[in-house]
């Protein structure tokens, strides 16, 4: 199992927090689904799920931090600011107190395909999965997480499978990821209860 490992080239620039006014709606919205056991850790110590928002107008967003599931609540120092990335290198910069979480590479897809999405929520749930996928957009099953492969599925969801309208996707090669996401983390939260409720 590589769940939690970082697969893309991370160039990693230690820094301050970012300011806790920037991303207290961030804070609460992550240790909420943490509560709720939408984010967490695994029995074997690997932490799953990880949210987040852009800055601004840019293509800059903070993260949750890589190996950051166990605990209930994250400091700002357990985030971390996305400043650069490229796709197709796999490749991407961050700079604060710790690395971007493993599956960075496939927010900055997601931020860069469409300009309204401001916040990006990754879950993971076994039977909230396993009842979604091939139900909504869903990643081929061949196409593991934080990979170039992974980048190329979510452009193919929003161009051929309605992501863009749904704004939820199941990764059927990254066992109980569902991913969630909005133009704020309200809209981001609300369209993953409206599933969650409904299933």
């Amino acid at each position: 199992m590589d769940e939690g490992v970082i697969k893309y080239h991370c160039h990693w620039l230690k820094d301050e927090p970012v300011e806790t006014k920037v991303i207290q709606e961030l804070m609460q919205w992550r240790d909420h689904l943490y509560s709720l056991g939408l984010i967490g850790v695994y029995d074997n110590g690997i932490g799953f799920g990880n949210i987040s928002i852009r800055l601004q107008d840019s293509l800059e967003f903070v993260v949750s931090g890589t190996q950051t599931g166990h605990f209930p609540h994250l400091k700002p120092e357990y985030y971390t600011r996305v400043t650069e990335f490229n796709l197709t290198e796999n490749s991407l910069t961050c700079r604060g107190p710790i690395k971007a979480s493993s599956e960075s590479l496939t927010h900055a897809a997601i931020y860069s395909f469409q300009s309204n999405i401001k916040a990006i929520i990754h879950i993971h749930h076994a039977e909230f999965w396993q009842n979604l996928l091939f139900h909504i957009p869903t990643t081929r099953p061949e196409v593991p997480y934080g990979t170039p492969q992974m980048v190329e599925e979510m452009f193919r969801l929003f161009e051929q499978e309605d992501l863009g309208d749904l704004k939820i996707l199941a990764m059927a090669g990254h066992e109980e990821g569902v991913l969630t996401f909005g133009e704020s983390l309200q809209e981001a939260g609300e369209v993953l209860f409206q599933y969650w409720e409904g299933g």
